[in-house]
């Protein structure tokens, strides 16, 4: 125990790095990649020119060049490599425009670039600037994406080919319900939608059951409910093909590094433009604002120890066995030590915000156990035998107070550890949702990572139709790297400051500020490391920044 609490210190230190966070590595390191490393294809970088970015010395900023053909929307986009975190730069992106078009044949489990019709944003493709597409029974689909890796770029990269395509798979399969958007979509399919005539009238519950005229089953009028029916909008449904994309993209991730290395994990920042609604799709701590008149509008929320605490503490109270027996799930403000054992500590439950509560014992009255005839080990071992049964839970105070009574098993280490960008789940990892991580465990032990991470992401709908956007109204999309040494309102500030002084007939106009906010996050290097303004301390962390102007969006809708 005492090697694993040095080596969760370390790694509550250092955080998770290139080919040491735990994972079982040996495992796929013969396999063959999946995909072969590299930077995001729109670059058009030779493999020289992908060479000489990975300086992580002279950390050259990469941006598109004015001879590349551009992005959607004349997107702007700047990458830099960290300072030496990890041999590759572990942040991929993609962007592409598709099209969604009504499968013809069955679904196919895994996604396959060529079984549907897109146009691909590469600078030897075509297509990029998107004409009105002659088909009329699809529908143009605008994609951007960021990937920030851990423990490798294998996942990251996987996702950056992969997770467009699984979107777009999700997508297929509502497409005809999408484009009819003068009816809510049906709750059955093959049901005709709903339109009441004015002369029809509602049942009460009981004349239905009493099947009286113009009830249900009567003959003399067609059926009727007299249950309350949701009714779901459209982008409820986009949201819903997003995040079953997530998920299936994950499950590819698990199956395929049986036969492929994939390494590592990686956070999801993705953003999709549908029918006049952006979609943005966050699993990590990555982060999109949009920068409206010179006001921020946060747009995604970062995923982390501190922010997921109550669910992760959930969860191992629920299952303790995924603590494996080292770990306890309650948070206290510092270690406990073992002289401390006996005395009252200060500490914070799942159940709880803030640090002053009751402390409760569980009574599970479903196996009819009782405090003092039944250990809470031996409870919850009976309670997880019952999951598919849910076991009822009633709490009750034992006794009051803010301080809790220390025990042996609260000298565990803590699930949660470290404040700020130093808290670690388990003393691993600083990300609690994401892609891949199914080899991660805790160092030197066999406890898996995974159960605690969530592949789900919160997903926003801003929609641009309800606005007027000028030329300076843009997104900003940018991995953990910029964010972590600015602040929203510097961001804002910068991008307000610069566009305004471009040439606004100038389409590159939107890389050079992706560029410039690189390198205020990468800042200089002197004598004492990167500094940026007021020497303040860059960015070590690879940097990847989208500036998407939104003005193109009104023209496109």
């Amino acid at each position: 125990m005492l090697t694993r609490v040095k080596s969760a210190v370390a790694n509550f230190m250092g955080g998770i790095m290139a080919g040491s966070a735990g994972a079982d590595h040996g495992s796929g390191a013969d396999l063959p990649l999946r995909f072969p490393y590299g930077r995001p294809e729109f670059l058009g970088l030779s493999p020289d020119e992908v060479e000489c970015s990975a300086d992580h010395i002279a950390r050259p900023i990469l941006i598109l060049s004015k001879d590349t053909r551009r992005l959607p929307w004349t997107t702007g986009y700047a990458e830099v490599i960290n300072a030496g975190k990890s041999t590759h730069n572990e942040d991929q992106a993609s962007c592409e425009v598709l099209f969604v078009k009504k499968k013809a044949g069955g679904s196919n489990s895994t996604p396959n670039k060529n079984s549907t019709k897109r146009r691909s944003s590469l600078p030897n493709g075509e297509g990029l600037q998107l004409k009105e597409n002659s088909d009329t029974d699809g529908i143009n689909l605008y994609y951007w994406s960021l990937f920030d890796g851990h423990a490798g770029s294998g996942a990251a990269v996987v996702a950056s080919k992969l997770l467009q395509h699984h979107i777009l798979e999700q997508l297929q399969e509502i497409v005809d319900i999408l484009r009819n958007t003068a009816v809510l979509p049906p709750t059955c399919l093959g049901e005709e939608p709903d339109n009441p005539s004015t002369n029809s009238r509602t049942l009460t519950r009981a004349a239905s059951l009493r099947g009286g005229v113009g009830a249900p089953g009567s003959p003399s009028t067609p059926p009727t409910r007299f249950f309350t029916e949701k009714k779901i909008p459209h982008e409820c449904l986009v949201i819903g093909a997003i995040e079953s994309a997530f998920k299936e993209m994950d499950l590819q991730i698990e199956r395929e590094r049986t036969v492929y290395n994939i390494s590592g994990g990686c956070t999801a920042l993705v953003v999709v433009y549908l029918l006049g609604k952006l979609y943005v799709a966050n699993a990590g701590d990555s982060r999109a604002i949009i920068i409206r008149n010179g006001e921020v509008i946060p747009m995604s929320s970062e995923f982390t120890p501190e922010t997921e605490r109550q669910r992760l503490q959930y969860l191992a109270y629920m299952q303790p066995h995924l603590l494996g027996n080292e770990f306890t799930h309650l948070e206290f403000p510092r270690r406990v030590q073992r002289k401390e054992v006996g005395k009252r500590m200060l500490y914070r439950d799942f159940n709880m915000t803030g640090w002053f509560n009751s402390q409760f014992t569980i009574r599970c009255h479903k196996q009819r156990c009782e405090t003092g005839k039944l250990s809470k080990a031996k409870c919850h071992e009976k309670a997880e035998q019952s999951l598919d049964s849910p076991v009822v839970h009633r709490t009750e105070p034992s006794r009051s107070g803010a301080y809790k009574t220390i025990e042996e098993d609260d000298l565990k280490f803590p699930l949660i550890y470290g404040e700020g960008k130093k808290a670690r789940v388990m003393a691993t990892i600083g990300v609690t949702r994401g892609l891949g991580d199914h080899d991660l465990k805790v160092h030197d032990s066999n406890i898996y990572i995974k159960p605690f991470l969530s592949s789900s992401p919160e997903v926003r709908v801003y929609d641009l139709l309800q606005y007027e956007h000028g030329p300076d109204d843009v997104l900003i999309l940018a991995t953990d790297g910029l964010w972590d040494v600015l602040l929203n309102e510097e961001v804002a500030e910068a991008v307000t400051n610069f566009l305004p002084n471009c040439d606004p007939d100038d389409p590159h106009r939107y890389t050079l500020a992706a560029q410039d906010l690189v390198m205020r996050a990468r800042g200089v290097l002197k004598d004492r490391g990167w500094r940026i303004s007021n020497d303040r301390l860059g960015s070590g962390d690879d940097i990847s920044v989208y500036v998407i102007p939104l003005i193109h969006g009104n023209k496109q809708s």
